[in-house]
């Protein structure tokens, strides 16, 4: 098992290698608030908070801009064949898939044929959605053919990330009081933490380029600039994707706390009577990571 990380004085997550020795108190000689916060963002960004493990380049909250951009650009381009639609869902789908493995809740197992279950019901999901709307729309006004990719991967995110995360609403999280002490398992907190991270995922990084973002190239192509220049609408969509993705996925990770709360009367019974039963009316609420 991985050795969970601890905090320091400063709040600072400090890594088992001992890299910081903020644990203890041992701030380095000349070292300022600033420059320790500085070096908690960059643990923080790309160590797991659960277990302390580095997490893989891809599915870092740190890749989804230059990732996101590439693939939303391409799905938005690449619209109007069946088999484009497919390639690109497919891909999008696997793109979602690891980064939804990588921002779970850790302390929550989850089996290779869990992953893989999970990933083929949510590619299955996506490339359904998109497939029917692409047919159903060939005789629609072009707008709503641009926004087959925004059905297809909010279908997808519903389906996608309660599965790969499904050990945590099967057996809970880990709630623990404002001190950090670990009071139980919740499958309540886990369906609200979940639940979130679907809303997030859906409003804040697919809404606004996967909606806005059709508008505003059915009305630029209008333009007889526009059409001189065809080839070039693939990387101007991908630019305008980094555009919305460069200030949409920290709205995204900002819209609910990671460190996520739950009112003890909205716990399960069980639970609930074990905590009072041991700490009386001192924990009003227990708290959770709720993953991103």
């Amino acid at each position: 098992m991985p050795q969970r990380s601890a905090r320091c004085q400063w709040g600072c997550v400090a890594p088992p290698d001992g890299l910081w020795a903020c644990r203890a108190g041992l701030v380095p000689p000349g070292s300022s608030r600033e420059q320790l916060l500085y070096a908690k963002k960059l643990y923080d960004s790309a160590f797991h908070p659960d277990s302390g493990e580095k997490m893989n380049l891809i599915g870092r909250m740190s890749f989804q801009v230059p990732g996101g951009m590439a693939l939303t650009g391409c799905m938005l381009q690449f619209y109007r064949t069946v088999p484009a639609v497919v390639f690109w869902q497919w891909v999008n789908q696997s793109f979602n898939a690891i980064v939804n493995y990588t921002n779970r809740n850790a302390a929550s197992p989850i089996s290779l044929r869990q992953i893989g279950v999970a990933y083929v019901m949510a590619t299955g999901t996506a490339l359904a959605t998109a497939v029917g709307l692409n047919l159903y729309t060939k005789r629609a006004p072009p707008l709503l053919a641009r926004w087959v990719p925004f059905a297809a991967v909010a279908a997808a995110n519903c389906v996608n990330i309660p599965m790969m995360r499904q050990q945590e609403i099967i057996n809970g999280v880990t709630v623990t009081d404002e001190d950090n002490n670990e009071l139980g398992r919740s499958r309540r907190a886990a369906a609200k933490g979940i639940a979130q991270v679907v809303v997030s995922r859906i409003r804040d990084q697919g809404l606004p380029h996967l909606v806005i973002l059709p508008i505003i190239m059915e009305r630029l192509e209008k333009f007889p600039f526009m059409q001189r220049i065809r080839v070039l609408h693939g990387p101007l969509q991908v630019l305008l994707c980094g555009g919305f993705l460069l200030f949409m996925v920290p709205a995204a990770c900002a819209l609910f706390p990671q460190r996520c709360s739950l009112a003890l009367a909205d716990l399960e019974l069980e639970l609930r009577e074990s905590i009072v039963a041991k700490h009386g009316d001192k924990v009003p609420y227990v708290y959770f990571n709720k993953g991103l």
